[in-house]
């Protein structure tokens, strides 16, 4: 996959993909009227993808201190797993409002890269299963494809089983 070379609004998420040298592909798309499910299920929704290579950044708080998740569209954060992933007892979901002045993104477009405050990340162990997996570019109607190991490089995180499958068959 080829870093693609368009004109774009230099989000600090693409900035520092591009600082890194990392290989990416910019994907820019409006959201349905009907978020059913979230944004990341609708990203794969628009973009026609499987939605189990679509991932959500989610910012919660372990004992009491910034974390942050990154799970697909099609799984939900295992609150207990992710605790004990972060060494911690109690993991909870961060209010919306704090996620958005902790990371300088806003909500459904917050990217688990350049964050304004970094906060250990944990990327669900699924991601592994993809060469390139979508994750927001920090802006909600902007994504990037990326490989996984490299993320986890980029922004040193851990892969861990932190993601329970919500699928529906």
């Amino acid at each position: 996959m080829a870093k693609k070379k368009q004109q774009h609004q230099g989000t600090p998420a693409l900035l520092a993909l591009e600082a890194a040298g990392i290989t990416f592909n910019l994907i820019e798309y409006e959201h349905t009227n009907h978020l059913e499910g979230g944004y990341a299920l609708d990203t794969a929704k628009v973009l026609g993808r499987d939605p189990a290579t679509i991932f959500k950044t989610l910012m919660l708080l372990v004992d009491g201190k910034p974390a942050c998740a990154v799970v697909p569209a099609t799984g939900m954060l295992n609150l207990k797993r992710l605790a004990k992933a972060a060494g911690g007892k109690k993991a909870e979901m961060m209010e919306p409002s704090k996620a958005e002045r902790l990371t300088g993104y806003v909500t459904g477009g917050i990217s688990p890269i350049a964050q304004r405050s970094t906060s250990p990340t944990f990327i669900d162990e699924s991601a592994l299963n993809f060469d390139h997996i979508t994750i927001s570019g920090g802006k909600r109607t902007m994504s990037v494809d990326v490989a996984p190991r490299e993320l986890a490089t980029l922004v040193n995180a851990r892969f861990a089983p932190i993601a329970d499958d919500n699928r529906h068959f």
